[in-house]
């Protein structure tokens, strides 16, 4: 059995499994290995200092495979300017023909995405910010429940809702995000009205995932309560992996009049690249992960994730579900 759905035929992929961006973890090393699994996998822009390393990184990415890929272009306020115009430049005159964009408003980058073929993907954290995007002409929503990994905003709308809500407004290709790792999740994600699902999470615990092999290991050894909310004062909600360094900021984050700074030093993503990501300190610093730890048991190659969770998926819905009819 093979699915062919409306993600399938849009975007050209194989199997209806995306690799969401991921800072400092979406490299050409994972997403190559994603896209020859036949997956959807998305470079992540920022993580490449310039916009020259980029387009290297993209060149890097061709040569490792010769199925589609996209990147990922995360839009923020920054404290130093980011020149997202020639990042959007590099990834079309590179020849890439899939987007995902996340963050603020992606309208300014929209008619030139538009004008190359670029199809475009917006993550969204509620349904009105997928109205928002489908509105502006996006090929498609990547929909965050509460589970996730990142930024699932202030709503606390789990996916066993926030899907189908979405599915119910949208007239656009749903991608179900955030507690995905297994063959019945995708079941589950097309029962409710998406037509794929995108895995962080379960990626970072990969043979090819560019991350210390301390990581994949506790997120193996982490179950579903291993995370904790950091930043929800600040109103930026995130869910990050439950570790000293993230609790503190956690209590440092309530005490009465706290602000960002109390806690900026913590919360480095340049402490965490270096100190977990890269060390293996898996207490060094704050680093992001998603409930769909208690999911996941085993670290594997990003081939055999793909095919674990088309096969169960398969057996699900041709054997497991038919048999649960009255008569069958």
């Amino acid at each position: 059995m093979t699915f062919r759905n409306q993600f399938t035929e849009t975007f050209g992929i194989e199997h209806p499994i995306v690799c969401g961006g991921m800072a400092a973890v979406g490299t050409a090393d994972l997403i190559s290995a994603v896209a020859n699994a036949g997956a959807l996998g998305f470079l992540s822009a920022l993580t490449q200092p310039t916009p020259e390393a980029l387009a290297a990184e993209i060149k890097r990415c061709q040569e490792l495979t010769d199925k589609p890929f996209g990147v990922n272009l995360t839009i923020l306020p920054t404290i130093e300017p980011v020149p997202y115009d020639e990042y959007r430049d590099v990834i079309i005159a590179t020849g890439v023909k899939i987007v995902e964009t996340a963050g603020s408003n992606p309208a300014p980058h929209l008619p030139a995405f538009k004008e190359a073929g670029v199809k475009v993907i917006h993550k969204a954290v509620a349904v009105r910010h997928a109205l928002k995007a489908q509105s502006l002409g996006v090929d498609a929503v990547s929909i965050d429940g509460f589970e996730c990994a990142g930024h699932p905003g202030d709503d606390d709308i789990p996916g066993l809702v926030l899907i189908p809500a979405a599915a119910k407004a949208l007239d656009i290709p749903i991608i179900a995000s955030g507690g995905f790792a297994t063959g019945s999740g995708l079941v589950a994600a097309l029962a409710l009205g998406a037509c794929a699902i995108n895995m962080g999470t379960r990626f970072e615990a990969t043979v090819e995932a560019p991350i210390h092999q301390n990581v994949k290991d506790q997120i193996v050894a982490n179950d579903e309560r291993d995370t904790t909310l950091v930043f929800r004062e600040f109103r930026n909600t995130a869910r990050v992996a439950r570790n000293e360094v993230s609790e503190q900021i956690a209590k440092l984050g309530s005490q009465p009049g706290a602000t960002f700074a109390d806690v900026a030093h913590l919360a480095s993503g340049a402490r965490a690249r270096q100190e977990v990501l890269s060390g293996g300190d898996v207490n060094g610093g704050m680093w992001w992960a998603s409930q769909a730890q208690g999911l996941i048991d085993r670290v594997a190659t990003c081939q055999e994730v793909v095919d674990e969770i088309v096969a169960e998926a398969e057996e699900i819905i041709a054997r497991r579900l038919p048999a649960e009819l009255a008569g069958s």
